[in-house]
Order: C-alpha cells, then sequence, then structure tokens
C-alpha cells in the first residue's frame, strides 16, 4: 500500500483531468505525476532510501506538494515542518526527527545557515532550494528534478504500516512531539474523509491553510483520493478567496472559525457568488452559534464540522444533522469509536462531562522516540484527548473545553468555552477570549479580553450584568480588558 500509486493511477486513467492549481500553474493528474516522478528519482539518485526523513521548510507551494508524494513514492518520511518556527525550533526538529535532507526556499537561507553546524545528520549536500541556485551551500532543486527521468519508480516495496511522514505538534509545553502516520493511516483519512464529505472525482476543492499542518490531509487525501481537482492558495483573504470560489465553481472548503467570520463580513459575500458550494467544512477550533446560524441563514445545507485530532480521532458533524444538533461537533464516523471518561478511565453516562476518549483506523502507531509520551496518550487502545465533553441520548458529541484550560476558581470548575458562549451574544462584542490568571485567594479567578464591534461604549460592568443571567457568579469575569 503507498498512497503515492494514488498519481499513478490517475495519471493512466484520468491523464487529462485537472489535478491541481496553484497561483498561474495548472497540471493535469499526468502532468503532475511525472513531475512528481521526476522528483522522486531525483532523490533516490541522491541517495534518499526507504525510511529516511526528509524535512521541508516552505510556505504553500506546488514544491510542497510535490515532496509530500515523491517521498511517498520511495518509502522515505516527509518531516513538514512550520514556517513560523525560530531557529532553535528548526534545529530541535531537524535533529529530533533524524532528517537527512532539508528542502526550503531562498527565504530561509540565511536562518538555516546559521544552524548548519548542528545538524549533523544532514550532509552538505543535501540542502535544497525551491527558488535558487546561486546561494552558497544549496542545491537546486529544480536543476536536480530535470536531470532525473518521468519514469514510475521502480523497485520500492512500500507496507502499510510503513511510515509515510512526522507531523510536529505545537510544542506550547516543551519540545514538540512527532506524531507518526502511517502509509495505511493516510490511506483511511481518503477513504473515510471522501465518504464523509461526499466528493466525487468532479469535485473542486479550495484549501487556504498552511499545508504543513495535519488539517491539511483532511480534505487533500480524500480529493487525491477521488482524483479530484484541489486548488491550493498561497494564502488566506476573503474577498480573492470568494473569487476564486466563483471562478472556479468550488464544490468544497474546508475552513476555521476566523475564515468562516471573515467570509461573512467581506464585501463579496453573497449566495450567488458562493452558490457552487456543496461543503462548507470547518474545523480547528468551536465556531460559535451565532456565526453557524448566520452562515446556514445565507448558505443553508452546506455546514459541517469536524473535532479531531492528529494523534488519530475525528466526529464530523453532518450537513443534514446540523438542524437537530446545532450546538454539536457530530458523531464518530464509521470504524471509529468513541467514549466519555472520568479520572479513572470509567465510561460515564449520557450528558456528564468527562475526557473524550476515541480510537479508530487513523489512530498513530506512536510519538516518535517517545514511548512514554505514548503511553500517557493511548491506553489500552484508546486515545486520550485532553478534551471535556459529553455525549446527549443520541451519542453526538459536544465540547466543553480544553482539560488543560479549566479553570479552577475557589475549588470550582469553570470551563472558558462556557462562559465566551454566554458573552459573546451580547451585541457589543465582536471577540472574546476566557483565561484563568492567578489569585492568592480563590486559585484563580476569571479573566476576558474582549473585543468590541463599532460600539464603544461596552463597559466590564455591562458585560458583567448581560453575564448574570446565565452564568452562576464565580464564572463571571473578575477582569475584562478591551482590546482592538
Amino acid at each position: 500500500m503507498n498512497i503515492g500509486s494514488l498519481f499513478s493511477r490517475h495519471a493512466r486513467y484520468r491523464p487529462n483531468h485537472l489535478a491541481v492549481v496553484f497561483e498561474d500553474q495548472r497540471l493535469t493528474w499526468l502532468e503532475f505525476n511525472q513531475s512528481i516522478n521526476r522528483l522522486a528519482n531525483a532523490l533516490s539518485g541522491m541517495g534518499i532510501q526507504k525510511g529516511d526523513k526528509v524535512a521541508t521548510l516552505l510556505p504553500n507551494c506546488l514544491e510542497l506538494l510535490e515532496v509530500y508524494w515523491a517521498v511517498a513514492k520511495i518509502g522515505a518520511v516527509v518531516v513538514p515542518m512550520s514556517t513560523l518556527l525560530l531557529e532553535k525550533a528548526m534545529q530541535s526538529l531537524l535533529q529530533d526527527s533524524d532528517s537527512v535532507l532539508l528542502i526550503t526556499n531562498s527565504s530561509f537561507a540565511d536562518q538555516i545557515n546559521a544552524i548548519k553546524s548542528e545538524i549533523t545528520a544532514i550532509a552538505e549536500d543535501r540542502y535544497l532550494l525551491t527558488d535558487s541556485s546561486d546561494i552558497t551551500g544549496f542545491q537546486d532543486y529544480h536543476a536536480l528534478k530535470a536531470a532525473a527521468g518521468d519514469q514510475e519508480p521502480e523497485g520500492m516495496v512500500i507496507y502499510p504500516d510503513d511510515p509515510f511522514n512526522i507531523m510536529y505538534s505545537s510544542g506550547t509545553t516543551g519540545l514538540p512531539k512527532g506524531i507518526i502516520h502511517t502509509h495505511r493511516i493516510r490511506a483511511a483519512y481518503a477513504t473515510t474523509f471522501a465518504a464523509a464529505y461526499r466528493m466525487t472525482p468532479e469535485t473542486i476543492n479550495l484549501h487556504a491553510g498552511a499545508i504543513v499542518f495535519n488539517g491539511a490531509f483532511v480534505d487533500l487525501m480524500p480529493t487525491v483520493f477521488v482524483g479530484a481537482t484541489y486548488i491550493l492558495l498561497s494564502q488566506f483573504e476573503p474577498i480573492s478567496y470568494i473569487e476564486t470560489i466563483e471562478r472556479e465553481k468550488v464544490t468544497h472548503i474546508m475552513v476555521v472559525p476566523a475564515q468562516v467570520i471573515a467570509m461573512l463580513n467581506a464585501p463579496n459575500f453573497s449566495h450567488d457568488a458562493l452558490k457552487s458550494l456543496e461543503m462548507i467544512l470547518s474545523l480547528g477550533a468551536p465556531l460559535h452559534r451565532e456565526h453557524k446560524e448566520e452562515l446556514n441563514k445565507k448558505l443553508p445545507g452546506r455546514f459541517y464540522e469536524l473535532y479531531g485530532l492528529t494523534e488519530g480521532f475525528v466526529t464530523v458533524l453532518d450537513k443534514n444533522d446540523y438542524a437537530a444538533k446545532p450546538d454539536s461537533v457530530g458523531a464518530p464516523l464509521p470504524f471509529f469509536e468513541m467514549k466519555i471518561a472520568d479520572q479513572n478511565g470509567n465510561e460515564v453516562p449520557a450528558g456528564e462531562v468527562g475526557e473524550i476518549c476515541g480510537r479508530g483506523p487513523i489512530l498513530m502507531p506512536e510519538y516518535y522516540k517517545r514511548p512514554d509520551l505514548t503511553a500517557e496518550a493511548i491506553k489500552d487502545g484508546w486515545l486520550h484527548s485532553g478534551d471535556m465533553g459529553y455525549v446527549d441520548e443520541d451519542g453526538f458529541l459536544y465540547l466543553v473545553d480544553r482539560k488543560k484550560d479549566m479553570i479552577i476558581s475557589g475549588g470550582e470548575n469553570v470551563y472558558p468555552s462556557e462562559v465566551e458562549k454566554v458573552l459573546l451574544q451580547h451585541p457589543s462584542v465582536a471577540a472574546i477570549c476566557v483565561v484563568g490568571i492567578p489569585d492568592t485567594e480563590w486559585g484563580q479567578r476569571v479573566a476576558a479580553m474582549v473585543e468590541r464591534h463599532h460600539d464603544r461604549s461596552l463597559t466590564s460592568d455591562d458585560l458583567v450584568e448581560f453575564g448574570r443571567s446565565s452564568l452562576a457568579g464565580y464564572k463571571l469575569p473578575r477582569m475584562i480588558l478591551f482590546v482592538d
């Protein structure tokens, strides 16, 4: 099982169908597969072997997509790194992942040169630039490709449980954890999400998020699986994003809540401009009810919501379940299981809050080189998410908050999302973030950062008074900071 074989398959059976669009580049499946093969053969010619780690430090670009699939075809392992990393973080990830090759562009050359002496696993001739050939210490990515043939790489046997990638977590505490996904797992992404989103070979999928993050594979894998068209943008800008949807007749999009809000507020947002859409998938963070309702009023019958973890569990709220379960994040997909557990790992009844635990075909085998952290996350085959939630009598999941974000004030549990949900209903509140801050008397107290709409007259007292009808006293913010 090699997920790179999907490109070989589509190149043979639908060669002239549009496969990928990035800026002014538009490639058919045949053209895209040939380009991938040239890179795969170039990497093999450099001595990259099965199991070798190939790191990338690239923004959204066609070359990054090529690397993913070329690496897959030869059985190597891709390690996508965020372009937001600082030098020390780059060094840590390159060392921790045991990468033997780095593909980047000229904008990162100075940073890489500053740490090269510390990266002993990468040979001097294994630093590639995708946009320049005249910077000392780097090879020309495109020259290497041009010198290689476009035939299918031969002689490589890939097994389902061979690793395809190492995705590093954000590392908010300590060194980021390397999450391994195998070819089998990415194949499960492909088939599971294609079915959940009702994708077909005629689908046109638009993606504007950074594809170095795992969320990108949530719509990339099913698009590749069905042989549809994948349009990649360099970044998200709401007006041009809507123009692209209208021009390309896009059918499927995946957005985070901030992007939904930006679209709704864009001057060119309209039903006619977006009438081609069949799916609007929200993920990454909870989308507040008022924005869901506005979106569904203006574009009915298209809204999906996904809750998931890179480590390997998801639920999806289907567009046909939204009306009955608007505050839910859906149910586990086929072949997935879920339970809500207390602190001892015992399942709690419907309606009771506990930790969300799940298992299924996309569950990671391990954190790279961290059996200790793997054992903490996966217990008896169940992934413990660190998220708190509950299920209703029909088994649909409702998020409460991150376990670690829970505020304990005077011995009482306060979930920031609950406070945010109430206070966001005030007509003068545009956005809000609730956090716990240290307090000598109560342990923690509730604080809120609030962005106001154009009406700037809203005061802290107004907002606290507004919340009293829905929130217990200990849940009301003791400090409110108005921000722009």
